[in-house]
């Protein structure tokens, strides 16, 4: 196997980054995949650009990806599809074909292999879609799961708050970092916070009311004794990047009452990467470990992530929330 060395991929997120904001500023066009979720040409070419380079420099690793290369052949328009071919030529200074996409968007997928090899790249091209077409924040998102395990992790954020230019944060080795994004200079490690008392935490919640119950978030960071002034919408995975950057606190994803929605692997593994190298806690909101075992979605009902100190308090708070919702139910 290939010794890891992210150098390689962040070169492919920054231009993935590149030609996200192109087609956020010139090129938005909206489709929908099954199951009613957006997807734009820009995930497309983002993930073409990073499985350009997985092909490159890791050939026998597998892939775990958002996007095909079959569903862009089908759900994208022949106008579109060339604006994309262009967009990624004009990006990686080489001529590209409508063929190159497609077979670099299918290369190495595990869902097509006999058997999963041990380290997969895991990719979410555009991370926070809906942001991205709203104009809001989103990232380009690469992890690694080695015996599917997070390992390392890679987030583009462009929209990174009070950083011209954006971030790149990564982790590897046990290390977190954080760089600008353009231009890049100035590495630096990255910790989380130490921030314990409940007056001064800062925490995170999904914009989407569908992707978590936000009344049931609520009422956790209540009995935490957090104020509504604390919290703040954000999103894709730059929620994770900015506890392991120690400019938030927490982040907690349950689902809406009696609803299950999935938590896609590459909604999670890159930046839980990032944030447990940068010495934070995640964990399912029993305190169960997040679990990445199977297929492409995470085997849990929800998350915390936290900067570590305090991870215990919001396991407190979730399980009281959930003690309460069950003696609120009607009994026969």
């Amino acid at each position: 196997m290939t010794p890891l060395d992210l150098t390689p991929i962040l070169v492919a997120l920054r231009q993935a980054a590149q030609l996200a904001h192109e087609v956020q500023q010139r090129h938005i066009v909206r489709s929908e995949k099954k199951g009613a979720e957006p997807v734009t040409i820009g995930d497309y070419g983002a993930q073409a650009i990073i499985c350009r380079a997985i092909q490159k420099y890791f050939p026998d690793d597998g892939v775990m990806a958002e996007e095909s290369g079959s569903e862009f052949a089908r759900v994208v328009e022949p106008d579109q599809r060339a604006i994309i071919v262009g967009l990624v030529s004009h990006i990686l200074d080489e001529k590209v074909t409508e063929s190159h996409l497609i077979a670099w968007l299918d290369h190495a997928r595990i869902d097509k292999m006999a058997h999963e090899p041990r380290r997969v790249w895991v990719i979410d091209p555009i991370d926070g879609t809906k942001g991205f077409l709203a104009q809001r924040h989103f990232v380009n998102a690469v992890g690694v799961l080695e015996g599917r395990i997070p390992v390392a992790g890679a987030l583009a954020a462009p929209a990174y708050p009070n950083v011209h230019g954006g971030m790149l944060l990564h982790a590897i080795d046990g290390v977190a970092y954080a760089e600008s994004l353009y231009p890049k200079a100035d590495r630096r490690v990255i910790r989380v916070s130490d921030h314990v008392d409940v007056h001064t935490l800062r925490a995170l919640e999904s914009v989407e009311k569908g992707h978590a119950g936000l009344a049931r978030l609520a009422r956790v960071r209540e009995i935490m004794g957090m104020s509504p002034s604390q919290v703040e919408q954000a999103d894709s995975m730059e929620k994770y990047g900015r506890i392991a950057a120690g400019d938030a606190d927490l982040y907690l994803r349950l689902p809406r009452l009696g609803e299950g929605r999935p938590h896609n692997i590459w909604d999670h593994a890159p930046g839980t990467a990032i944030v447990l190298a940068a010495g934070g806690k995640i964990s399912d909101v029993d305190g169960s470990p997040i679990d990445y075992s199977t297929g492409t979605a995470l085997n849990n009902y929800g998350v915390i992530a936290t900067n570590g100190k305090i991870h215990d308090l919001a396991l407190s708070a979730v399980a009281k929330l959930l003690e309460e919702e069950k003696n609120a139910q009607p009994r026969d």
